[in-house]
């Protein structure tokens, strides 16, 4: 496309991608993205934290700690964009086998030793039921997830989302290359974002509406998370302005310091968030009956996701411009939770609810608690990263060099 033709090849070397990869390989990260993933994670963490154990400081953040998975949205579609962006622009092509490859060896690993260990070792899940295993492993568990028909591992409808959106991203980049410019392609940006709108919005009205309407707020609540919150074609927002990012600071980067300097995108960014949060002020169904309490329910489900998105994506492209100051101040712990951030999401709820059968509820609540439940988080996740993640990870690098 005429947006990809024009690029100067100079550009490109500023906005490589962050991966774990680089992290093993050169020892050197950048700042913003680790404190994005670190927040992310821990908003994660903090949503099936036990509420007993939750300091009360947290307790108000608790309600949005969905904020995360938006977060971890925005950030990988602009890493793997940028990743495809390089390739592309360097050899007009996309190596498909290698793309793939190193995403299976980043996933695949982790993911299928927690999930081996779900099927093999139920004491250790979550919920006492979950979705059916082929599910997960096809990356298919968002598809019709009805969390009263089993819920544990349920973290898993993330992964799914961001794999099959990989699935076809790389398609779409190749496609896409030389074939249309600037305009068209946020036009196309523009007309899948009214799209999952009034998707969102057509789901609500029919499905989720009819149950609100009939005082069915239990049934209404687990409709909107099947057929709202989990699908990936009802949740592209966040992968989609990520991509987006990644477009314009690789392709145009000299538009982007013209217009969106961290002076604009900063308080648009917080604006746009704040906007988001005024919508989802009741989340769903659940939150209250009457007509105010259901609309602001609705108003979050069809237009809240794309606000944030956007607002996250806006204060990133702000966090990299700031690169060079935020890794004066780096913040402690941000690394590590970073690099240590997929273990966690793997195995953050299987880790709190093993503690309360080893340890009993009534003997985890308060700041102690809270303080447990993090010390065993992050060793398990530590153990998970050393033995499974950081081993492939190894692999794959000496597998992809021989190749060379």
């Amino acid at each position: 496309m005429t947006m990809l033709a024009t690029t100067n090849n100079a550009h490109a070397g500023n906005f490589s991608s962050l991966s774990h990869t680089s992290v093993v390989a050169t020892g050197s990260r950048m700042v913003g993205p680790d404190i994005l993933r670190s927040l992310a994670i821990l908003l994660v963490m903090l949503v099936h934290l036990p509420l007993n154990a939750t300091p009360g400081i947290l307790v108000t953040m608790r309600e949005y700690g969905w904020l995360g998975v938006d977060i971890f949205f925005v950030l990988s579609g602009y890493l793997i964009g940028t990743q495809l962006f390089k390739e592309v622009t360097r050899t007009g092509a996309v190596d498909f086998k290698s793309f793939y490859l190193r995403r299976a060896f980043r996933i695949f690993p982790a993911f299928f030793v927690v999930l081996g260990l779900y099927a093999l070792v139920p004491i250790l899940r979550d919920s006492p039921t979950m979705q059916p295993l082929w599910k997960f492993a096809t990356f298919t568990v968002n598809l019709g997830f009805d969390p009263r028909a089993g819920n544990a591992f349920s973290q898993a409808w993330t992964l799914a989302v961001e794999e099959q959106f990989y699935l076809v991203l790389p398609l779409l980049v190749l496609f896409l290359y030389k074939r249309i410019g600037t305009g068209r392609v946020l036009g196309l940006a523009g007309l899948l974002t009214l799209a999952g709108i009034v998707l969102r919005y057509a789901v609500w009205d029919i499905q989720v509406g009819t149950l609100v309407a009939e005082g069915q707020f239990r049934p209404a609540f687990a409709t909107y998370l099947r057929d709202v919150y989990y699908p990936t074609y009802t949740r592209l927002d966040g992968l989609l302005f990520g991509v987006v990012l990644a477009a314009a600071r690789f392709f145009k980067p000299e538009l982007c310091m013209q217009y969106l300097p961290p002076k604009v995108t900063i308080p648009s960014g917080l604006i746009l968030v704040i906007a988001a949060l005024i919508c989802f002020v009741d989340r769903g169904p659940l939150a209250g009956q009457g007509i105010f309490p259901v609309f602001q329910a609705q108003l979050g489900a069809v237009a809240g996701f794309p606000l944030i998105s956007i607002g996250i994506a806006l204060l990133f492209c702000a966090m990299l411009d700031l690169e060079h100051v935020l890794s004066r101040w780096p913040v402690p712990g941000a690394a590590l939770v970073a690099t240590l951030s997929y273990s966690l999401y793997l195995t953050h709820k299987s880790v709190f609810h093993v503690m309360r059968l080893i340890f009993g509820e009534e003997n985890l609540q308060g700041t102690g608690g809270f303080v447990a439940y993090l010390i065993g988080s992050f060793a398990v996740a530590a153990v998970l990263w050393f033995c499974v993640e950081r081993t492939f990870l190894h692999l794959r690098d000496r597998m992809l060099s021989s190749s060379k």
